[in-house]
């Protein structure tokens, strides 16, 4: 089994349902972990496996598009992921807030998405 990562990657975009995220957007901090086995590969070939670069571009495509809740953001980057590589078996997806907009609140607030296929 071969788990392909992005951890904590920044992002800024513009999500949210209160006042005034539409306008500023916030800061966003999301980690991707993508599962397949490996089978027989020698591990020799980037078409033998996923790539990191795609995941990545797949995540920025799909933050660029404003949403109200970050599990809608989650599950339509898990879906395009799939849909580029079907083989994988596992999907988990965070995304934090990272300046959220809660009074007297230091910290992140997101949500972690996970699908098994």
């Amino acid at each position: 089994m071969v788990v392909i990562e992005l951890n904590q990657v920044k992002l800024h975009a513009i999500h949210g349902i209160y006042e005034g995220e539409q306008l500023t957007g916030s800061n966003y901090e999301v980690s991707v972990q993508v599962t397949y086995e490996e089978g027989d590969s020698t591990f020799d070939d980037l078409k033998n496996t996923i790539n990191y670069v795609e995941i990545l571009d797949i995540v920025k495509q799909r933050m660029r598009i404003p949403t109200g809740l970050l599990e809608k953001v989650a599950d339509d980057i898990i879906r395009a992921i799939r849909l580029q590589y079907p083989f994988c078996t596992e999907i988990r997806f965070s995304i934090y807030k990272l300046d959220a907009p809660v009074e007297n609140f230091q910290g992140k607030i997101g949500v972690t998405l996970y699908k098994k296929f």
